[in-house]
């Protein structure tokens, strides 16, 4: 299909009329036609069409129906409906009351174009842009940032569910692709072991067993690959059947031969790291994860808004990952998002998982004020009189001193073990051996040595500790308690935490379509002057008594 585009336009007046005769009080995709007008026009999208062809729906239309879709959570069946009969969803798209609207499948093709091109975020700019032109978003004030997991869409498996399923997964594509080759190649007691999908609760439960049968499993799916690979008869575009890929990617993962020919179950610790290794044959980029009590197959989601009294808590940036990226490596890819955006904060409020050294520094050089627990120094000596931060540091003459005043015989700039800048400065074993306080400081018989960060970041820790635990300071940082109701909002009314597609870039695409409809829900509720909900107080919570509730505050 060709676009061609069209104007805007105004919506049709005998679509006005009836739609002000049945919402006399509006409804939210009335209210965002009528405060925010036009917000996609087909020339936004005119590089995801042909210039020749048959005609496409208007894709500018197709993006506001893509967003109203996630607002109230429709399937594409529901929202091609929802286009066909309803007032409201014509009034919002400027359709005459007699339009057909579209066939729901077009829905799909537009995502798939979205997702190719990675329009979706001009989508979710889009209604940001809108919104500053109205006064509702500006940068400089506060922003607060926090993640949460999003599930696969998949079935999670174990591990010895996972192979068999894999090989399982293989059979049935190759059976499918070519069912002559396999009825002649496959081993009989195939159609028993694979036929149906794996089940943990008829699984053997005994170790051994269960290692037995991964192996008959692994020996099963080596023979498959072999024959594929190597058989004279094997059509060779076999082996870019994807599920073959995966089946073979897994293998290597799984299982390894050894002297003997035989294959072998790998010992776990012998498995590729998280972020590499695949745990379902249905989508090859979800992977697994473990933050604290919870563990997930999937992604991660990055979700920052604003919080600045007087306007609307607007999301101006979302970010979708796999779910073994940790939230430390977000934090300056937000803010370079949001600088070229020109929405950056002037305070930023995140958790410990985001902070450190480097990002304090980095954040002061966007102007930035980072506000966020610093973790705490987890040397040995931390909170004695030994600590690091009874040593005083003179970067100029590259010297530390001691409490008792002695200063080091060594300073080294070199790496940590995690490939990042330190500076280690040792101090002299005939001062250190005979210290009566020896003991207190250092164990090593070559004397105590302290491991610092490059200046910068070390000022940066320094300054965070110690303002971290004022009064002043947990006021300020009390605001950011508002981003865990963000995301139980989009969790709850917008499905934000389960996936509806398969692959990272259609979930992407899925959490941009759900910040913006997020956008969108909080815009109508602004211009509609509706409060914002209050944080719940529990019946025994209210009978707190007053001097209680101040001494829980110091």
């Amino acid at each position: 299909m060709s676009m061609q585009p069209r104007g805007p336009g105004e919506v049709p007046a005998e679509t006005v009329r009836v739609a002000r005769a049945a919402f006399p009080k509006g409804s939210l995709a009335i209210r965002i036609r009528d405060e925010l007008g036009v917000l996609f026009t087909d020339g936004q999208f005119a590089g995801l069409f042909p210039a020749r062809g048959k005609p496409a729906w208007s894709p500018g239309r197709l993006a506001l129906v893509s967003v109203l879709q996630f607002v109230e959570g429709l399937s594409d069946r529901q929202a091609a409906e929802a286009v066909r009969a309803r007032i409201d969803f014509k009034y919002a798209l400027g359709l005459e009351l007699t339009d057909p609207g579209f066939d729901y499948s077009v829905l799909s093709e537009f995502r798939s174009r979205l997702v190719a091109a990675g329009a979706g975020q001009d989508i979710f700019d889009r209604v940001l842009a809108a919104t500053r032109e109205k006064g509702l978003l500006r940068a400089g004030g506060r922003a607060r940032t926090d993640s949460t997991h999003v599930l696969g869409a998949i079935r999670s498996l174990n591990r010895l569910e996972f192979v068999i399923e894999t090989l399982r997964a293989a059979l049935n594509a190759v059976a499918a692709a070519t069912p002559a080759w396999l009825s002649s190649h496959a081993d009989p007691q195939w159609f028993d072991r694979y036929a149906d999908r794996p089940e943990d609760y008829w699984l053997p439960k005994k170790p051994t067993q269960r290692t037995e049968l991964a192996e008959l499993t692994g020996t099963d799916g080596m023979r498959l690959l072999r024959d594929i690979f190597t058989s004279p008869g094997a059509p060779a575009w076999l082996r870019e059947v994807p599920a073959v890929e995966v089946l073979r990617a897994a293998w290597v993962q799984q299982y390894f031969v050894d002297a003997d020919g035989q294959v072998r179950w790998r010992d776990p610790k012998d498995c590729p790291p998280g972020a590499r290794r695949l745990v379902t044959p249905y989508d090859t980029e979800v992977r697994a994860s473990l933050k604290r009590d919870i563990k997930w197959d999937g992604f991660k989601v990055h979700l920052t808004e604003t919080c600045e009294p007087g306007t609307p808590n607007l999301i101006t940036h979302v970010l979708t990952t796999d779910a073994t990226v940790p939230d430390i490596k977000a934090t300056e890819t937000v803010h370079d998002a949001l600088a070229d955006q020109d929405l950056l904060p002037g305070e930023h409020l995140l958790d410990a998982g985001y902070v450190d050294g480097r990002r304090l520094v980095t954040a002061q050089q966007h102007g930035i004020t980072m506000t966020g627990p610093v973790a705490g120094d987890t040397t040995t000596q931390a909170g004695g009189s030994f600590s690091q931060d009874a040593f005083t540091v003179d970067w100029e003459k590259k010297t530390v001193t001691r409490p008792s005043g002695q200063t080091n015989v060594v300073w080294r700039d070199t790496t940590s073990h995690r490939d990042t800048p330190v500076v280690r400065a040792r101090f002299a074993a005939r001062h250190c051996n005979p210290c009566p306080d020896r003991e207190n400081c250092t164990s090593s018989p070559k004397g105590r040595m302290i491991t610092l960060r490059p200046r910068e970041e070390h000022e940066a820790i320094r300054a965070a500790r110690a303002a971290q635990g004022t009064p002043a300071w947990r006021a300020r940082y009390a605001a950011r308690n508002g981003i865990e109701g963000t995301i139980s909002q989009a969790v709850h009314a917008l499905s934000l935490r389960q996936c509806r597609y398969h692959g990272l870039a259609k979930t992407r695409l899925q959490h941009q379509l759900t910040a913006t409809a997020l956008n969108l829900t909080r815009i109508d509720a602004w211009t509609r002057g509706k409060p914002r909900a209050h944080t719940r107080t529990s019946h025994l919570e209210r009978l707190r008594p007053a001097e209680i509730a101040l001494s829980g505050t110091n």
